[in-house]
C-alpha cells in the first residue's frame, strides 16, 4: 500500500467538510492545535485495542454510549456526571447479568462535528447552510451563526479537556464504587412501573457485593471495585482536527489520533477512495466503521482490506445502523461474508439512528420498543451465524429528557414537548437506559450460555 503521513488524506476527495471562508485563519488554528497537548495517550488507546480484541473472542462486550452532539451551551459538570452514573449502572446491570466484562466507551469528549443529509436548511421559505455541530457553526438559525468558524475548533479541543480531565476524577475518585452504583439502581427499580421485573436482578447485585464485604474485599483492599477503566470516542468527521491531533508515538513509533480512545468514520463518508479511510488506514487507534442497509459484501470485505489488512482482533468495529424493519434480512449475509473469510472483526449495534421517525407534532423521535427490537435481532443474527454479538452503542443522556417515545413510563408523542433539548437526534433519557439496561443483561446472558 501507498506511504501513509497524517496529512495524506488532503490529496483525495472528501465529503461532509465545512466551506471556511477564511483558510489562512483555519492554517492558524489547525497549526495551533498541532502544538497542543493530547488529549489521551497511545498506551490508553493500546489498552483498549487489547479489551477490544477481547471482545472479537468473545470474552468481553462493549457499552458504547452517549450524547448525538455535544453542545457548548449545555457543557457542565453535571450533565458530564448524569451520563457517566447512568453508564456505570447500565455496565454493572450488563457484568453480572451477562458474567463477562464490560468495555465501557464514552460518546462524549469530542461528539461536537455531524454529518448532514443536506447541506442546505429551509425553515419557512428561508434557506441557510446546514448546522454541523458546535465545532464547526451554531445552531441557531441565522446567517451569522451558520458561517463556518475555525476557532470553534480550539473551543471544541477545550471543552474536551475539560470533560476527559472530569471523566477519568470520576472513574479513579470514587464515584465508580460498585456498591454506590448498585444503590442508584436499587433506587431505580424501586420507582420503576416494571418494579418487579428487574428488582429480582437488581437484589441479587447486592446481595453478591453484601457477600463480598463479609469476606473482606471492599475498596480498601480492592480498587476493582471503586475504579473503572472509561475511554471515549467519537466520529471523526472533521478530517483538519483528527491530523491536528495526531501524534507519533515515541515508544512505539506508531501514529495515533490523540482526540479519542475510539474513533469512527460514519456511514455518510466511508467511501473506499475518499479522504476518510485514507485518514484512518494510518493511525494505530482502534477505529469503527458504520454500517448501514446499503452496505454490499464486497464493499465490507474491502473496508476490511483497507483498515485491517493484518487482521489484527480489535483493531476494526463494524457498528451496524439498520433498522428493526431492515436488519433481520440484511445483516446476516454480511456477517457470513466476514466469518467465511476469516477476519477478526467486532461487531455492535447501533439501534438508534435506523429507528428515527417524524412525528404528527413535528418531533424527530425514536421508539423504546423499535430499538429493543433491533438490538434482539442483532443478538439473533449473531446466534444464527455462529458468531458473536460484542456490544451496544447508544445515543443517551444522564438527563431526565422526553426525546424518544415508550418505556415503562409510556412516554407519548405529547409528551415530547416536554424536556426536548438534545442538538441534533433524539436520545434515551436515564430511565430508559437503565430499563434497556436490565433487557440486555438478559440477551447477553442468553448469548453467552447457548
Amino acid at each position: 500500500m501507498k506511504q501513509w503521513n497524517p496529512d495524506s488524506w488532503r490529496a483525495l476527495p472528501i465529503v461532509q467538510q465545512p466551506d471556511y471562508n477564511d483558510l489562512k485563519k483555519l492554517a492558524e488554528i489547525e497549526l495551533e492545535l498541532k502544538s497542543a497537548p493530547p488529549l489521551v495517550f497511545a498506551e490508553e488507546t493500546r489498552s483498549l485495542h487489547q479489551q477490544l480484541a477481547d471482545v472479537c473472542q468473545g470474552k468481553a462486550f462493549i457499552l458504547q454510549g452517549g450524547d448525538c452532539a455535544e453542545s457548548f451551551s449545555q457543557f457542565n459538570a453535571s450533565s458530564i456526571r448524569d451520563t457517566f452514573k447512568v453508564l456505570m449502572q447500565m455496565s454493572v446491570v450488563l457484568t453480572y447479568g451477562g458474567k463477562c466484562p464490560i468495555v465501557k466507551i464514552a460518546r462524549m469528549a469530542g461528539q461536537y462535528a455531524k454529518p448532514r443529509s443536506s447541506g442546505i436548511e429551509t425553515i419557512d421559505g428561508i434557506s441557510l447552510p446546514s448546522y454541523r455541530g458546535d465545532i464547526i457553526n451554531r445552531m441557531d438559525f441565522t446567517q451569522e451563526a451558520r458561517v463556518p468558524d475555525p476557532s470553534r475548533m480550539l473551543k471544541a479541543y477545550y471543552h474536551s479537556a475539560s470533560t476527559l480531565n472530569l471523566l477519568r476524577a470520576f472513574a479513579q475518585g470514587g464515584l465508580a464504587d460498585l456498591h454506590q452504583v448498585s444503590r442508584w439502581n436499587m433506587s431505580f427499580v424501586e420507582a420503576n412501573p416494571l418494579k418487579e421485573k428487574y428488582q429480582q436482578l437488581a437484589e441479587r447485585i447486592q446481595d453478591a457485593l453484601e457477600f463480598m464485604d463479609v469476606c473482606g474485599m471492599n475498596g480498601a483492599n480492592a480498587a476493582y471495585l471503586t475504579e473503572t477503566s472509561l475511554y471515549t470516542s467519537h466520529e471523526a468527521l472533521l478530517l483538519g482536527y483528527e491530523e491536528a491531533l495526531t501524534r507519533r508515538d515515541h515508544l512505539s513509533g506508531n501514529w495515533y489520533d490523540c482526540s479519542a480512545h475510539f474513533v469512527w468514520i460514519g456511514e455518510r463518508t466511508r467511501q473506499l477512495d475518499h479522504a476518510h479511510i485514507e485518514f484512518f488506514r494510518g493511525i494505530n487507534n482502534p477505529v469503527g466503521v458504520k454500517v448501514g442497509p446499503g452496505m454490499k459484501t464486497d464493499e465490507l470485505l474491502r473496508i476490511i482490506d483497507a483498515l485491517n489488512p493484518d487482521n489484527i482482533a480489535g483493531r476494526l468495529t463494524f457498528i451496524t445502523r439498520m433498522g428493526a424493519d431492515v436488519l433481520p434480512e440484511k445483516l446476516p449475509a454480511l456477517v457470513k461474508a466476514v466469518q467465511s473469510e476469516g477476519r477478526n472483526i467486532v461487531w455492535i449495534s447501533d439501534p438508534m439512528h435506523g429507528n428515527t421517525e417524524k412525528t404528527s407534532n413535528g418531533y424527530k423521535t425514536r421508539n423504546f420498543n423499535q430499538i429493543m427490537r433491533e438490538i434482539s435481532q442483532f443478538f439473533s443474527v449473531h446466534k444464527a451465524c455462529g458468531t458473536y454479538p460484542g456490544g451496544v452503542h447508544l445515543e443517551m443522556t444522564g438527563q431526565h429528557v422526553t426525546e424518544c417515545t415508550g418505556g415503562a413510563y409510556g412516554l407519548s408523542e405529547q409528551d415530547l414537548e416536554q424536556r426536548y433539548h438534545t442538538q441534533c437526534d433524539p436520545r434515551l433519557n436515564a430511565d430508559q437506559v437503565l430499563e434497556m439496561g436490565f433487557l440486555v443483561a438478559e440477551l447477553l446472558k442468553n448469548a453467552r450460555t447457548n
